[in-house]
């Protein structure tokens, strides 16, 4: 079983993905492989609504100039799914908002590609702003067909500087949860438990 975090914050190794390998950390204890894919330095282009994917229901977006069919690929491949971001503007950031818009035109073109995976969607942020880019991320995952993993609380943590998320006990102590629960759904999915 494999599980990839997309880190949708323009800053790598940054708070965002701080929380993803907070997460990755018991995924890999409960023997669950693990990869961090960083959209920092990424081209992601937005959606430009051609209609080409649902012309050629190929599982790609026509553009190919960029890093969008990678991702998708990975994500395809992937048995669970972690979107992260960190708050833009009382919202997620411009990159992984493009990669879920295309995203969303792709999937809607191939149904079905998501369908049964388990995802999670974490947000920092300074101070406001979490949960409507905590709801925009699980409305992706949501809309998808995936299996969503909950904890004790909503999946956000507070900081603002790198590393500033570690003094955040609650919020960290729920991304640990958050990657325990993860790790069990996928084991209960796959007949490993």
């Amino acid at each position: 079983m494999k599980v990839i975090g997309i880190n949708g914050s323009p800053r790598k190794g940054g708070n965002t993905a701080i929380l993803i390998q907070t997460m990755f950390n018991e995924l890999n204890r409960q023997g669950i492989d693990t990869e961090m894919i960083s959209l920092s330095g990424q081209n992601i282009r937005g959606c430009t609504a051609c209609g080409a994917c649902m012309k050629q229901k190929n599982k790609q977006c026509i553009f190919t100039d960029d890093f969008f069919n990678v991702c998708l690929g990975k994500m395809v491949a992937a048995d669970g799914i972690i979107l992260g971001s960190p708050v833009y503007s009382a919202g997620v950031t411009s990159q992984i908002k493009a990669l879920i818009d295309r995203a969303s035109m792709v999937l809607a073109a191939n149904k079905g590609l998501l369908k049964y995976k388990v995802g999670a969607a974490v947000i920092t942020a300074r101070r406001g702003g979490a949960i409507s880019a905590f709801d925009t991320l699980n409305h992706f995952l949501h809309s998808k067909e995936m299996f969503l993993v909950g904890s004790t609380y909503w999946n956000m943590v507070y900081g603002n500087s790198i590393g500033e998320v570690e003094q955040d006990q609650e919020g960290m102590a729920n991304m640990k949860n958050i990657g325990e629960n993860m790790g069990w759904l996928l084991k209960k999915i796959h007949g490993r438990l």
